[in-house]
């Protein structure tokens, strides 16, 4: 029976993620389907494994060998999850230490950290109060209204809190990434990422300026750091022209209301249902 929930979890996820997924469009849809299909399969997976971990290797329905098999697979893939989740905290650890050694300044009335490079960068590093870094270079390279204007997107980072829910979503990245799509769905809620921050931007600063700083940015050659939301995203730069064209149109809604993520990952849950009912 443990082995049957195990393989139907592993065929119900691969099979998840072998629809196709819309990359243009509504933001809204496009948000709700890429998360959906991204967060669904290890979430399912992993309250497959909690749910065999705690009904054990024995049970009525059980045959000896196959509760200790079972047992021993989930028991390997959550230790695997746990050793890649310390892994990525300790990275973010690391980078969160090294950005509170920069000089702290204040760029447009903004608390700053200095990063002293020449190379155009900055990001908002860390978790759920990230700080503000930006570099000697981007400083020197942009004009005072285009570095407003990139300063309120860093904000928008800040506003959503993408640091930390990306944080743990780049945790799923790394368990699941032998399933199907697992970069091209990362790589598009990266892109929906910078598309609301934008936007947002873009509702307090006039959007060219912002288009112009982007293309500044982007195609100057520099660095990037773990753990950051960074306005030249290097992982991006092949959807400029998507960027670009999101702020030289008419704003899109950025204001998910359909629960359809929501209602999947609830029902990844499940899994979780069956323990009370084990013997």
């Amino acid at each position: 029976m443990h082995l049957v929930m195990i393989l139907i979890a592993l065929l119900v996820a691969w099979g998840i993620r072998c629809q196709s997924f819309q990359d243009s469009g509504d933001w809204s849809q496009r948000w709700q389907q890429a998360l959906g299909l991204f967060m669904f399969p290890p979430v399912l997976l992993l309250t497959t494994a909690i749910a065999v971990l705690a009904m054990g290797p024995q049970g009525q329905m059980v045959y000896w060998w196959e509760g200790w098999l079972s047992y021993g697979l989930v028991s390997g893939f959550l230790v695997v999850a746990l050793v890649l989740l310390l892994g990525l905290s300790w990275q973010a650890w690391r980078s969160i230490k090294q950005v509170r050694t920069y000089t702290q300044i204040e760029v447009k009335g903004k608390p700053s950290r200095l990063l002293k490079s020449m190379y155009p960068f900055v990001a908002q590093i860390g978790f759920w109060k990230p700080e503000l870094v930006v570099s000697q270079g981007l400083l020197q390279l942009l004009t005072n209204d285009h570095l407003e204007a990139v300063l309120i997107h860093e904000q928008a980072h800040f506003h959503y809190r993408d640091t930390f829910w990306f944080f743990g979503l780049g945790w799923l990245r790394r368990l699941t990434c032998w399933l199907p799509q697992t970069e091209a769905l990362w790589q598009e809620l990266l892109v929906l990422r910078e598309l609301r921050a934008d936007r947002w931007a873009a509702e307090q600063v006039d959007s060219l300026l912002l288009a112009e700083a982007l293309l500044t940015v982007v195609s100057t050659p520099t660095v990037q750091p773990e753990l950051a939301a960074a306005f030249g995203d290097l992982a991006l730069r092949d959807r400029l022209t998507e960027r670009i064209d999101a702020l030289l149109t008419e704003a899109p809604s950025t204001n998910s209301t359909d629960g359809w993520a929501w209602t999947w990952l609830l029902l990844s849950l499940l899994p979780l249902a069956m323990i009370p009912f084990h013997s």
